[in-house]
């Protein structure tokens, strides 16, 4: 099971996240505020205001949150798709 440890905000609706291992990586959060609980997040002051909570993901006031292993899963298909991307590119670039 993963473990966030710490949770810092970021402007653009980004937070950087540190896992328990070491590892950490900023996070985009802005796909996932698409009204109903999330919808308080679009308040910068409220979206500042997140914390790790007791289950080691990380969460806001109002219950919105995220497990620590989805966010990892993520952030490992992001940068998946990210290294494919700039492979593909780069062999594009190539011809």
């Amino acid at each position: 099971m993963e473990r966030i440890v710490q949770v810092k905000p970021l402007d653009n609706f980004k937070v950087w996240v540190k896992f328990a291992d070491g590892f950490s990586a900023d996070v985009d959060i802005k796909p996932f505020i698409k009204g109903g609980i999330s919808d308080a997040l679009k308040k910068e002051e409220f979206f500042r205001d997140v914390k790790v909570d007791d289950f080691n993901g990380i969460s806001w006031k109002n219950g919105f949150d995220f497990c620590p292993n989805f966010l990892r899963e993520y952030i490992k298909n992001l940068i998946t798709y990210k290294n494919s991307s700039d492979e593909l590119a780069s062999s594009v670039a190539d011809k």
